[in-house]
């Protein structure tokens, strides 16, 4: 059943930046209430890279508000536009992708946005279907609705002509290419992060021109990633991969700060302000401790991407590991050919992928950092026997652990 048109305005504004306009959506989602359907709400993904991070998911996370409510949610690959490489934040020409790249990498998205999507009710749709259509006569008579001085209001293509960096023309046939696709689909909504909101204006300007109903254009925050200052990214290091193993996704989100878990908790899941606010509440009068409050919003995050049952053996595990101090359940164990009695602990790190060098595996001890049979070495010169039968279980900071036990060169079992 389809929500009345305000509840359903409290949910898809949620986290929302731009809206425009929302007086518009209003009356859309009204009018298409009482004719008893949904609204075409379009998304476009450029598949120029494989991997998707939680940053990413704020907006499919925002696609599945619509599809939850009833509304037709067109997962669109630029199939077509990947090859052209959108130029939006690049100071240079962003390189042109082949069509087998670009396939490949919309499989992999599609694996990754059905943890969030309901496969069953998103339509797949690809813009080479009637970009790449398109005869020469249509595109120039489809650019003549573009004005040169309307692509330089673009923040970067206007820089980049000042700085006297090359803008070349493939590249301001991008946001034309862009608009054409909300053309072709008659979208009632574009979604798109704050990055993309020149893009989104320029389909609604150009949809108005061609005699269509101007998209509603919505936008999204870039997400702060794990150090809460830079845009989650995986060149910084500071995000979540939506691939991420369970007790890696967990551990991840346990790691950010206290006033970052507020924009997560409305940011990444589906709580209502209302309720956010209100944990937030409970937080600031002390009924509520941050620590737990965090806990909920890692299973929650977790659980969304890899079912309840995994988030909770998470849980479980960080609580175990990094609470507790005890090791977890599942250890790799590695048997290693006896040669000799002892070897050093340093030898023993480096060779087992422990520490990339005998310098960073000294760093490492002399900071406490390494432990052997839940002792810390405290000497970069310690030894652990080495003969038939024996077993230790290394562990490198909170997160690493590895056991290795010693076996006779026939490959005799070893205890463990």
């Amino acid at each position: 059943m389809v929500s009345p048109v305000k509840a359903q305005m409290e949910l898809l504004l949620k986290g929302c930046v731009e809206v425009v306009r929302a007086e518009d959506l209003e009356e859309r989602l009204r009018r298409a209430q009482g004719e008893g359907r949904g609204l075409t709400v379009k998304v476009g993904f450029d598949p120029s890279a494989p991997d998707l991070h939680l940053g990413h998911t704020v907006l499919i996370r925002k696609m599945r508000h619509f599809q939850q409510l009833g509304h037709r949610v067109v997962f669109l690959i630029g199939d077509f536009t990947g090859m052209i490489g959108d130029p939006t934040g690049k100071k240079t020409t962003r390189p042109q992708l082949t069509r087998e790249q670009v396939l490949a990498n919309a499989e992999t998205y599609k694996r990754q946005v059905f943890k969030l999507l309901d496969p069953a009710t998103t339509v797949i749709d690809f813009n080479s279907r009637w970009l790449g259509t398109l005869t020469s006569e249509d595109w120039i008579r489809l650019t003549a609705r573009v004005t040169l001085a309307q692509m330089l209001e673009r923040d970067d293509f206007s820089r980049r002509l000042v700085g006297g960096e090359p803008i070349a023309l493939h590249e301001l046939l991008y946001p034309v290419a862009q608009a054409y696709d909300s053309v072709a689909l008659a979208a009632d909504v574009e979604l798109g992060g704050t990055d993309q909101l020149f893009n989104l204006l320029v389909g609604r300007d150009l949809m108005g021109k061609l005699g269509l109903a101007p998209q509603i254009v919505m936008t999204v925050p870039l997400l702060e990633g794990l150090d809460g200052v830079e845009k989650m990214s995986k060149s910084l290091g500071n995000y979540v991969a939506v691939e991420d193993p369970p007790e890696e996704m967990f551990g991840k989100l346990m790691s950010i700060s206290d006033p970052l878990m507020w924009r997560y908790w409305t940011l990444l899941t589906d709580r209502s302000p209302g309720e956010v606010a209100q944990l937030q509440g409970l937080v600031g009068e002390g009924r509520r401790h941050p620590m737990e409050v965090k806990f909920e919003l890692a299973r929650t995050i977790t659980a969304d991407f890899h079912g309840e049952a995994a988030a909770a053996a998470a849980e479980a595990h960080f609580r175990r590991v990094h609470q507790r101090g005890e090791a977890p359940e599942e250890i790799e164990v590695r048997r290693l050919v006896a040669a000799g009695n002892t070897l050093g602990v340093v030898e023993l790190l480096v060779s087992q992928g422990l520490a990339p060098s005998n310098s960073e595996a000294r760093r490492l001890i002399a900071q406490g950092g390494v432990k052997v049979n839940g002792e810390v070495v405290q000497d970069g010169r310690a030894t652990v026997a080495t003969t038939v039968g024996t077993s230790h279980l290394l562990q490198v900071g909170k997160r690493r652990f590895l056991k290795v036990a010693f076996v006779a060169a026939d490959g005799g079992a070893a205890a463990e």
